[in-house]
């Protein structure tokens, strides 16, 4: 029985992975209904930042339809584990260039049932260390 366990948990992490793969992608090509597809009815969507918080498929999907902007995503890293996807996406809106960490779990369904977003702002460094590191 273990061994079927942990054969369903891989099974688990790599559909979910392919489930935030399919979220990206339908997000970037505004494909709402394959968008849709990806999320659990009661998908729960938080930005600690801004202290925001979606709950349902319906109020989601409408969020994202609303989105202002052309932005588009593009997906730098992905990495997988039993019960969670975490997804470094590179976002452009117009000229801005953004970065975001993004942690999903996922349903028995294989769906999308959380979502949390972290939109780290780019800063300037202090003063003082550029002896040790080299800006890229």
């Amino acid at each position: 029985m273990t061994s079927s366990t942990s054969s369903t948990s891989t099974t688990s992490t790599t559909d979910l992975r392919k489930t935030v793969e399919s979220f990206w992608a339908a997000a970037e090509g505004r494909d709402w209904a394959a968008f849709a597809e990806t999320l659990a009815e009661d998908v729960v969507y938080e930005l600690p930042q801004t202290r925001e918080r979606i709950r349902g498929k319906e109020r989601y999907m409408e969020f994202n339809r609303e989105y202002p902007g052309d932005w588009h995503a593009r997906i730098e890293r992905i990495v997988a584990e039993p019960g969670q996807v975490v997804s470094w996406i590179h976002v452009t809106v117009g000229l801005e260039d953004l970065h975001a960490i993004s942690f999903f779990t996922g349903d028995e369904d294989g769906r999308i049932a959380t979502v949390t977003d972290f939109w780290p702002e780019p800063y300037e460094p202090p003063a003082g260390r550029e002896h040790l590191v080299e800006r890229y």
